[in-house]
């Protein structure tokens, strides 16, 4: 029920929670290099959700993406939207990127690489948010 930040930033607060942690740091620090400096927040759990954390994180940015392997619709990244512009709104500078599976059925393990966001789909998601 307690999220970690696993790296601070002044840029864009990241938020994303099991095996999408290590291409989300690999994909801050890519974008590191770049100038551009993302806080990650890992949740850890889902059920609770670090409601503090989340609203913590994203008024130190005012930006936020989340990552997640489940599909756009439907999957965590809207709740954890709906916690911010319920809680956090006025801090807002840019829409709520999300990164995260396609819209699609589950696909078999030959084709979950081609499925799941790789960093460079991260990198992508957080220069939308950060040059909004």
């Amino acid at each position: 029920g307690e999220a970690v930040t696993r790296r601070e930033g002044d840029d864009v607060a990241v938020f994303t929670y099991g095996a999408m942690t290590r291409p989300t740091l690999e994909a801050v620090e890519t974008l590191a290099e770049e100038g551009i400096d993302c806080s990650v927040v890992d949740l850890r759990t889902v059920s609770p959700l670090d409601r503090e954390a989340i609203v913590e994180a994203f008024e130190a940015t005012g930006r936020a993406v989340v990552v997640h392997e489940a599909p756009k619709t439907g999957g965590l990244a809207g709740e954890i939207t709906a916690i911010i512009q319920e809680e956090s709104l006025l801090y807002q500078e840019a829409p709520i990127g999300r990164v995260t599976g396609f819209d699609v059925p589950y696909p078999l393990y030959a084709l979950e690489d081609y499925y799941l966001p790789t960093a460079a789909r991260i990198e992508d998601g957080i220069r939308e948010a950060v040059e909004f």
